[in-house]
């Protein structure tokens, strides 16, 4: 099975953090949580989240997707942090998914990663005026290439469930819908 990188910034999104490590764990998705630091996460809400392990202890490692939660002091805290914008290139250069979601997609465009490419973001996170070479999509989620983009806690599902296609198949992603009970 595919292995994932969830990072967990102070301040994220907690809706969507916790969408995306639930709906891959239920495709039998390997999903590591990792915090910049050794403490807790305090998500924008308030709510407590504690990462399975750490940035530094899971920079080797080798995995086929990065997904960044959002929220805009998360989206911050990562974009601030060179060791992500390090993955982020690396595993682009592999060939590995990158994925953002709400604020996130801002990380991605700072690392280069949406220079010439599609992508979505919450409103008004990305300026178009600010990165011309970026494509700017108002859609749920938004996929171009190995880059996975979505817009912010409504659309967590929608993203989540894309991952889970992209990764083991729309069979396993239906499988997951199925049993999640979602209106069609």
């Amino acid at each position: 099975m595919p292995t994932v990188l969830v990072p967990l910034a102070q301040g994220c999104e907690e809706l969507e953090a916790v969408t995306i490590i639930d709906l891959l764990r239920r495709a039998s998705i390997t999903v590591v949580t990792a915090g910049l630091d050794e403490q807790p996460v305090k998500a924008s809400r308030g709510v407590m989240l504690i990462p399975d392990t750490t940035l530094d202890k899971v920079l080797t490692t080798s995995f086929d997707m990065i997904v960044l939660p959002g929220g805009l002091a998360g989206a911050e805290n990562l974009n601030r942090d060179a060791r992500i914008h390090h993955l982020l290139k690396q595993l682009f250069q592999q060939g590995q998914y990158v994925a953002a979601i709400c604020a996130a997609p801002t990380v991605l465009a700072n690392a280069g990663l949406l220079d010439h490419k599609k992508a979505t973001c919450y409103p008004n996170s990305l300026k178009p005026q600010q990165y011309p070479t970026i494509q700017l999509i108002d859609a749920p989620v938004v996929i171009d290439d190995k880059v996975i983009t979505s817009r912010g806690p409504g659309t967590a599902m929608d993203f989540a469930l894309q991952l889970i296609e992209q990764l083991v198949g729309k069979t396993i992603r239906e499988q997951v819908e199925t049993g999640l009970v979602r209106p069609h």
